[in-house]
This record gives structure tokens, C-alpha cells and sequence, in this order.
């Protein structure tokens, strides 16, 4: 994985911004400071414009107390009112908005976003950090929510695996031809098969110490990153959000490591 890094890296070496006035903000909502890290690496990399936002009162509580407060707020619909942004957002015609997972979905605070700003008619490029997973779901969601922006998918990642944002972030930019550089391709998974013994104990590995179960792998695909293996693993859900459907929990593989999956996609 450090010889792809530095291959990343090295390839982008020539970043594009916008020039002159930026069109491009980083705006974006970070509780615990996962959020928050990829917010400045993609301003590190862009030379973008870059505001957190936040909401009064405040979420200062721990891990159960937010997850509390924000399941009660979205049963009442009362949200906490948003905190003045700074930056003038007509200004900008995309907006890079960052968030946290809670409940599968963007957090609270982004609706109170929605609620008191304009953003009809801006591209909205997500990112976001989560627990298990919630890109997909996150974006989705936001999509219905701005019927009249165009919402793109963009780039989330593990709040446990922070190290692993420097390096993926630049693909990301790259090749979202956000940035100018040149990344590894990425191949193809290979067919997908029935599990292997070998294949479940990597599963398990890389997911028996998560604190919510995440199901049974039935069907695996693999492709090779350099050194490191990926597993895009077919399970079937169970326990929290599963509901006894199917999942996709990809999982990466590095030597000298242990197996870690890097998303749940519901």
C-alpha cells in the first residue's frame, strides 16, 4: 500500500484549481473531526474556499446522546437552527458538502442546511465519513432532498481508517478530473463465486470487531491493487440495518496487515 501511495502522490503533483475567483466551496459539518480531515485534504490538494458549518445548540455530547438527540429530532422534526455561513454562496455555482453518517443519512445538521440556504440550481459533490457506510444512501438521500441541483456521488471513507485518506482522496480528485495527475488503474473484480474457507476468514478478520453485526458472505470478487488484494464480498445482512437483506462489504487486504473492510454498501 505505501509504494501505491506514493505512486498516487507523486502523480498528482500538478493540482488545477479553479483560477482566479474560486467556483468551488468546501463546505462541510464535522462533529468528531473524521469529516473535518478529509474537508482540509481536499482543500490541501484544490486551493479551494473551505467553511465548516454548524448549528445552535450545538452536538457536544458522546456517541449515544447525538444518536438520542438526532433520532428525536427527526421524529419531531424540530432541528437546531443553522449558524450563520460566512462565505457568500452565490458565488459559487459547486459545492463540495461534507458530512458524517448518522441513521444512514446525512446528520441532522445538513438538514438544517437544506432548511435555510438556497442551493437550487449548484452542482453538489458529497463526501462524507461514517461508521460502516452511507455514501450511497447519503447521497441518494440528498438528491431527493435538491430536486434542483445535480447531486453527484462523491467520495466517503471509514472514520476508522483515517490514515487511508491522503492517498484515496487524490484518486478521488484525479480521477474525477477534479485535479490534474495520474493514479494506478484500478482493474476490474473478477467474477463473482461462492466463498472460499480462506475467504471467510478474511471476511471475518476484517469485520468480527465491528460492534454491529454485519452478516454471512456468500459470494466474493477480488482484484489486486499492486501489493494489496480487494474483496467485494456478496452478505447476507443481518442484525443492525440489515434486515436479512443483501449487502456489498468491500474489504482490503495489505501485507503485514490485518484484513480491514473499508465500506458497507446497503
Amino acid at each position: 500500500m505505501k509504494k501505491l501511495m506514493l505512486s498516487i502522490l507523486a502523480g498528482a503533483s500538478m493540482l488545477s484549481c479553479t483560477g482566479g475567483q474560486s467556483k468551488t466551496l468546501i463546505l462541510y459539518y464535522s462533529q468528531e473531526g473524521s469529516t473535518e480531515t478529509v474537508a482540509k485534504e481536499i482543500a490541501k490538494n484544490t486551493g479551494w474556499d473551505i467553511e465548516r458549518f454548524d448549528v445552535a445548540p450545538a452536538y457536544d455530547g458522546d456517541f449515544n446522546a447525538t444518536v438520542q438527540r438526532s433520532q428525536q429530532e427527526s421524529r419531531s422534526g424540530e432541528l437546531p437552527a443553522l449558524v450563520p455561513i460566512k462565505s457568500d454562496l452565490s458565488k459559487y455555482d459547486r459545492i463540495f458538502l461534507g458530512f458524517p453518517i448518522w441513521n444512514g443519512v446525512y446528520a441532522n445538521p445538513v438538514k438544517s442546511l437544506l432548511n435555510e440556504v438556497n442551493l437550487n440550481g449548484k452542482t453538489i459533490v458529497t463526501f462524507c465519513t461514517f461508521g460502516s457506510g452511507g455514501l450511497n444512501t447519503g447521497t441518494d438521500a440528498l438528491a431527493k432532498a435538491l430536486p434542483s441541483s445535480k447531486v453527484i456521488e462523491g467520495y466517503g471513507c471509514r472514520a476508522a481508517r483515517m490514515d487511508a485518506v491522503p492517498a484515496e482522496v487524490v484518486r478521488f480528485l484525479v480521477n474525477g478530473g477534479y485535479i490534474e495527475g495520474e493514479v494506478q488503474e484500478m482493474p476490474d473484480f473478477s467474477e463473482s463465486q461462492p466463498v472460499s474457507e480462506s475467504d471467510v476468514e478474511i471476511f471475518n478478520q476484517a469485520c468480527s470487531s465491528y460492534q454491529f453485526p454485519l452478516g454471512t458472505p456468500k459470494e466474493v470478487a477480488v482484484r489486486t491493487i499492486g501489493e494489496d488484494t480487494e474483496y467485494k464480498f456478496t452478505v447476507a445482512s443481518s442484525g443492525f440495518g440489515g434486515g436479512g437483506s443483501s449487502t456489498i462489504i468491500y474489504v482490503i487486504a495489505q501485507p503485514g496487515k490485518t484484513p480491514e473492510f473499508t465500506q458497507v454498501v446497503r
